[in-house]
């Protein structure tokens, strides 16, 4: 299950590169150095050149799907990438009190930074905010805690513009068919995350007219998705397009379809696995379109601990610090950018 919980970002950012600013123009006076003024801000072109060696330990949930599988992988990655990150990785867990336990062991080695992506984000808050009070830089990924204090900087992927970017896709294709009848596939109907997502989609869909006709829940696995995807077709006789909120899931959604023959529609994925891109790549699906929910998430962890824990900020912000808040863009990958968006898809 991708799950991924509630957002209250007040900062959206497309990508986090930590590329370089543009230098300051030649005739621009040089400040007059003072044992009072602050330490400038380290120049962003040189954000990935060696500094001070950075210990992070990282905590996510067990990778018991494609979606959270990537994140440990690309986090780990991403962490090789710099020699003066040492990253320390405990296994992954869907134990609340066990991944307390990682932490709490993070804290004792005294480590830089925690990247911590929480089973529960509420569950996880007071060990956060320990590690946060003993001088330890916490970097939040994907399920917020439940307080400002457990950590710096929280990374997080946009379930209501993902509906928004789906049902705006679909109403392009669509057009200025007003009795088209578009279906939706969610996610756990009980989480933040999928209410967000279905509210994103109903606004996009209503801005061109339309609305969901049918509509049935998951649980962001295989085998719910087949359930789901066969129980929709039964329910309906007629459809013009459907969103699928998981690409986990959506691996027993697209078998369900198959077993049923019907071709009338196209589909919509979500989260981005790299067999859905393959499949829109091909043109021979009836998989059109899937949104990104970015499996990258901890990787971005990983660059934005070793900033903060090295006082940098990022290189395309003017603001000399990291900011408080991150939130990643969904975008629409389609066989026009599927290439731009293959390197950092997960296979489900």
């Amino acid at each position: 299950m991708s799950a991924r919980t509630r957002t209250f970002a007040t900062a959206a950012i497309a990508g986090l590169g930590v590329l370089a600013l543009a230098a300051c123009t030649s005739n621009t006076p040089k400040a007059e150095e003072s044992d009072n003024a602050p330490a400038p801000a380290v120049a962003a072109g040189k954000n990935d050149e060696p500094g001070k060696k950075v210990r992070i330990g990282f905590s996510a949930p067990a990778a018991d799907h494609g979606w959270m599988g990537a994140i440990t992988k690309t986090t780990q990655a991403e962490a090789k990438k710099y020699p003066d990150v040492e990253l320390i990785v405990a296994e992954g867990t869907n134990d609340v009190n066990l991944q307390i336990s990682q932490v709490e062991t993070f804290i004792n080695q005294k480590v830089d930074a925690i990247v911590l992506l929480p089973f529960d984000g509420a569950a996880l808050t007071p060990v956060a905010t320990k590690a946060m009070e003993a001088g330890i830089t916490v970097v939040n990924v994907d399920r917020e805690f439940d307080s400002p204090f457990a950590a710096r900087t929280t990374i997080l992927g946009d379930n209501h513009g993902m509906g928004v970017s789906a049902g705006t896709y679909i109403c392009q294709q669509l057009k200025d068919k007003k009795d088209a009848v578009v279906a939706e596939i969610a996610g756990i109907d009980s989480l933040p995350l999928t209410q967000d997502r279905s509210k994103g989609f109903k606004e996009a869909l209503a801005d061109c007219g339309l609305k969901v006709s049918n509509r049935v829940a998951a649980e962001f696995t295989v085998e719910s998705g087949e359930k789901a995807a066969a129980n929709l077709l039964q329910a309906a006789p007629k459809i013009d397009a459907i969103w699928n909120h998981d690409d986990d899931q959506g691996v027993g959604v697209m078998a369900a379809i198959k077993n049923s023959g019907r071709k009338e529609f196209f589909v919509v994925g979500g989260a981005g696995s790299a067999n859905v891109m393959r499949d829109i790549k091909s043109g021979n699906s009836l998989l059109k379109a899937t949104v990104i929910y970015p499996s990258t998430q901890g990787a971005d962890g990983v660059r934005l601990a070793r900033l903060l824990v090295q006082k940098k900020a990022l290189g395309d912000l003017v603001e000399v610090e990291v900011p408080r808040t991150v939130q990643l863009y969904a975008p629409v990958v389609t066989k026009d950018n599927v290439d731009q968006y293959m390197p950092t898809a997960f296979e489900s």
